[in-house]
């Protein structure tokens, strides 16, 4: 509130303000009133109080009173003096009150939601609290608009649910706090780092105040932190079993007897054991929060899983996509089998980890078997090849498709070729073997390399290679011929033919574009 008895108030006002005045400095009637009443209005006083007396006694002037008119400029009259400081020191108490509420609100808020958070405290409790100090429903929902907790406060649910995936679709994402006001929600969106996961909903019975934004925004920083918190949590024991693990594959230099006495402090024996590896590695590639939490899940799963089957075992996170552990099994035992119950509980148990709160779905881990070690001197080899017979796996299911776990063995041809994929004589070989055929069918568009590896895929069967290329057979000897002749080679010799057919099994292996290729290799004309 303020007293301005200046003809050019409005200059002075930043919107909002309700102006005392007497009049005592106010033009008469005319265009100078009009400008004075429009200038009010256009910085957007909320109302103009004129006290009678000083200037105008029996009225204000009907040009005056038109001009708020059409301005739309609450307009007060009072017919006596009235102590304008006593107005001015009701309204401002009234506000200094009101922004003390807000203080002491927030200062609440603050401390249920900072006890919530170092408590710990799961999304189903976060969100009851929040409700508590709100007194109205309140939702949390996924990306895909599906509710994973709702407070009703005392609000029929099926009614707070009812078409709600359609309702929160009709709302907009946005990185702030928004109103939506037909819905009658306020709504924030949950996330940390970038990574968005979900929206906190506050039905209102009315436009929200302050307190609310700041309360459905602290709601949902609680909910990301804790889900941060969470993703990241990884126990001291899997810390202290990562740094061994991490130690021993670092390089053969690591002192063996060392290792085995800090693997005995942690309560894995090894000497006199039969030290199985394993490696674990998520269906989910990438990196960041999301990454760390699924490989994290993966090591807690095998621990709770190892435990479970009474196995002593080190057991840690490798980097963002794999997981590893060295099981220490008696000498006696079957390895086999062991493992076999083991990587059943872990699949067991990472089903249930996804389904609690802040749960993070990752699909089915590959996982890979390296052969047992007698000694502590005999686990790094053993954990590289569990490595590399994970990623083969991952990158070629087929080869041994519906197992629990892998082994070199399982992983045959394809494996091998997986793992020398990166050597340059490979893709010299294959450029070798099939190069001219595959710049042929490129330069061309025929799909001659399919007709070859139907052939080759047949056995060196003719019959058999028509039926599967859907071809007469006389157009099929007329391409093989043709074949023969670009490549320079006989398709009736045993071994050009295998040496063309783990030619093709290393080029399919391949990342696109690393070999010359052909369009539609496996469809045949």
């Amino acid at each position: 509130v303020h007293v301005i008895e200046l003809p050019d108030a409005a200059r002075l006002l930043h919107g909002g303000e309700l102006v005392l005045s007497t009049g005592i400095a106010l033009p008469d009637e005319g265009p100078e009133l009009d400008a004075y009443v429009a200038g009010l209005a256009g910085v957007g006083a909320s109302a103009l109080a004129v006290e009678l007396g000083r200037k105008y006694t029996g009225g204000l002037p009907a040009g005056f009173v038109a001009a708020a008119e059409a301005n739309r400029l609450p307009l007060i009259v009072f017919q006596h003096e009235v102590p304008f400081v006593e107005i001015t020191e009701a309204v401002h108490a009234r506000i200094i009150s009101d922004q003390l509420d807000q203080l002491r609100a927030s200062a609440r808020l603050h401390e249920v939601f900072t006890d919530l958070a170092v408590a710990g405290a799961g999304p189903g409790e976060i969100l009851h609290q929040a409700s508590l100090l709100a007194g109205r429903p309140l939702l949390l929902e996924d990306l895909s608009h599906h509710v994973l907790a709702c407070e009703p406060a005392g609000a029929d649910p099926a009614g707070l649910l009812a078409g709600f995936e359609a309702r929160s679709r009709a709302i907009a994402p946005s990185p702030r706090t928004v109103f939506d006001e037909p819905a009658g929600w306020l709504v924030t969106t949950v996330g940390a780092r970038g990574e968005d996961w979900g929206r906190v909903i506050l039905v209102c019975d009315g436009p929200p105040g302050p307190v609310d934004t700041v309360l459905v925004e602290r709601t949902a920083t609680t909910l990301a932190l804790g889900r941060l918190l969470a993703r990241q949590q990884e126990s001291l024991e899997r810390q202290a079993h990562r740094t061994l693990i991490s130690a021993i594959l670092a390089g053969p230099d690591t002192d063996p007897d060392e290792a085995a006495a800090q693997a005995r402090a942690l309560g894995v024996p090894v000497t006199g054991r039969q030290l199985v590896t394993m490696v674990l590695r998520s269906p989910s590639q990438g990196a960041g929060l999301l990454a760390q939490a699924r490989v994290l899940d993966l090591a807690e799963a095998a621990a709770d899983a190892c435990r479970a089957e009474r196995i002593p075992a080190l057991v840690g996170s490798l980097d963002d996509v794999r997981a590893a552990a060295v099981l220490s099994m008696p000498s006696a035992a079957d390895p086999d089998q062991v493992l076999g119950q083991v990587c059943d509980a872990v699949r067991r148990g990472l089903a249930r980890r996804a389904s609690r709160p802040y749960g993070v779905p990752g699909g089915d881990p590959v996982i890979g078997a390296g052969t047992p070690a007698s000694g502590i001197q005999q686990v790094r080899r053993s954990l590289l090849e569990a490595r590399q017979v994970a990623d083969a796996a991952a990158e070629v299911p087929q080869a041994a498709a519906g197992r629990s776990f892998y082994r070199l063995t399982d992983l045959r041809l394809r494996g091998l070729l997986f793992l020398l994929g990166g050597d340059p004589r490979l893709a010299t070989f294959v450029d070798r073997e099939l190069g001219p055929l595959l710049r042929y069918d490129a330069a061309h568009g025929t799909s001659l390399t399919g007709v070859l590896a139907a052939y080759l895929a047949a056995g060196g069967s003719k019959a058999a290679a028509a039926s599967r290329a859907h071809l007469a057979r006389p157009t099929l000897y007329d391409r093989l011929r043709h074949i023969e002749r670009i490549l320079g080679v006989d398709l009736s010799s045993a071994e050009s033919r295998a040496s063309l057919h783990v030619a093709l099994l290393a080029h399919d292996g391949q990342p696109s574009g690393s070999m010359p290729s052909s369009a539609g290799t496996r469809t045949v004309r």
